[in-house]
C-alpha cells in the first residue's frame, strides 16, 4: 500500500505543482487504485506516473471546489474511449451526481462502464469488505467538506508450520480446521486446538485523508491513531489568519494535529502558490518543531504506508 501525490498545489496550478490530486495504489491489496480529488489534468499526471485508468476502482471527492473536481470529467469520460471498463464508483458531497450529469449531457459525452455515484450528506460509512472500512466526517471549510479514514482489516492468523512440524502434525486435511481454529482429534488420538498453532495476526494499517479544513474535532476523530494523515498546510504560519479566514490551516495547525491524533507519520500537502518547490525545507521546519515525523508532499512522492 502506498501513496502517489498526483497534485500538491492549493488553489491553482503552477509550474512546479498541480491542483489536488492523490492516489493510493492498492494493487498488492486488491489490484485496484483508488483516487482521492481529482483536480484538473490528473489524468495527464496519472499518464506521468504510469498509472493506469483501467485500475481505477473507487474516486473519492473532499469538496467540490475546482481545484479538487475539475480533472474528473475528463478522466470519467477518457475512460469510456477505452476498452472493457471495469465499474467505477465515484463518493462526493451532494451536487457531483448533478455535476457529473450535466457535464456529460451537455458536452455529449458517455460513459461505456457502470458509474455510481454515492453522494455524502453527513458522516458515515462507505466501505465496509473484506479488506477495508472507509468512513468519513464532515470538515469545516467554506464548503461541505469530508475527510477519509481509511482502515485495513486485520489479516486471519496463519497456522505456524515449524510449530506444528515441530509437534508430528504433518499437512493433511485437519490444517483446513485447524486454521480455523477449531479443535481437530489426529489418527493418532492426540486432540489439539487449532488455536494454538496460529501465527501473530497481521495488524490492518490506517491512514487518515483529509479535505480542505481549518483545525477541528472531525479531523482528530478521522485521524485518531492512525499510520499515516495526509492533511493540508495551505499557509506558513506567519499567515495563520488568512488561511483560517478562507478555510484552510497552516503548518502549525496539521502539526498540531497530528501530535493531538498520535498519528505516526504526518505528509503535509495543498501548499499555496506563493511557495516554490525551494521554501519545501522552511515549510517543513515549521511542522516538525511541533511533530518530528512531518513530510511534505510534491508532485509525484511516493509513500509507503508500513
Amino acid at each position: 500500500m502506498k501513496l502517489i501525490f498526483l497534485g500538491t498545489s492549493a488553489g491553482t496550478v503552477t509550474v512546479e505543482r498541480n491542483v489536488s490530486a492523490l492516489l493510493l495504489d492498492l494493487i498488492k491489496e486488491r489490484n485496484t487504485l483508488w483516487l482521492f480529488d481529482c483536480g484538473e489534468a490528473t489524468q495527464h499526471q496519472m499518464l506521468k506516473a504510469k498509472l493506469s485508468l483501467a485500475k481505477l476502482e473507487k474516486i473519492f471527492i473532499t469538496h467540490l471546489h475546482g481545484d479538487h473536481l475539475f480533472g474528473l470529467p475528463g478522466l470519467l469520460t477518457t475512460r469510456s474511449l477505452m476498452q472493457n471498463m471495469s465499474p467505477l464508483t465515484l463518493y462526493g458531497p451532494k451536487g457531483i451526481k448533478q455535476f457529473i450529469e450535466t457535464v456529460i449531457d451537455i458536452s455529449s459525452s458517455w460513459l461505456t462502464y457502470k458509474l455510481d455515484i454515492v453522494e455524502i450528506e453527513h458522516p458515515m460509512t462507505l466501505v465496509d469488505d473484506q479488506t477495508f472500512i472507509v468512513t468519513c466526517e464532515a470538515l469545516s471549510h467554506r464548503v461541505l467538506c469530508f475527510g477519509y479514514r481509511i482502515v485495513e482489516k486485520d489479516k486471519s492468523p496463519r497456522l505456524d508450520i515449524e510449530k506444528l512440524n515441530a509437534d508430528g502434525i504433518l499437512f493433511g486435511p485437519h490444517y483446513a480446521k485447524l486454521k480455523l481454529g477449531q479443535i481437530v482429534q489426529l489418527d493418532d488420538g492426540r486432540v489439539i486446538d487449532g488455536r494454538q498453532y496460529w501465527g501473530a495476526v497481521k495488524k490492518g494499517r490506517k491512514l487518515a485523508i483529509l479535505g480542505d479544513t481549518v483545525p477541528c474535532d472531525a479531523s482528530i476523530i478521522l485521524a485518531k491513531h492512525v499510520d499515516v494523515l495526509v492533511h493540508e498546510a495551505t499557509q506558513k504560519h506567519d499567515l495563520v489568519q488568512k488561511a483560517n479566514e478562507r478555510g484552510h490551516s497552516t503548518t502549525v495547525q496539521a502539526a498540531e494535529i497530528a501530535l493531538k491524533s498520535q498519528v505516526k507519520k504526518l505528509i503535509i500537502t495543498h501548499i499555496s502558490p506563493r511557495y516554490c518547490l525551494e521554501n519545501n525545507q522552511s515549510i517543513v521546519d515549521e511542522c516538525r518543531k511541533i511533530f518530528v515525523n512531518t513530510e511534505i508532499a510534491s508532485d509525484f512522492s511516493e509513500f509507503e504506508i508500513e
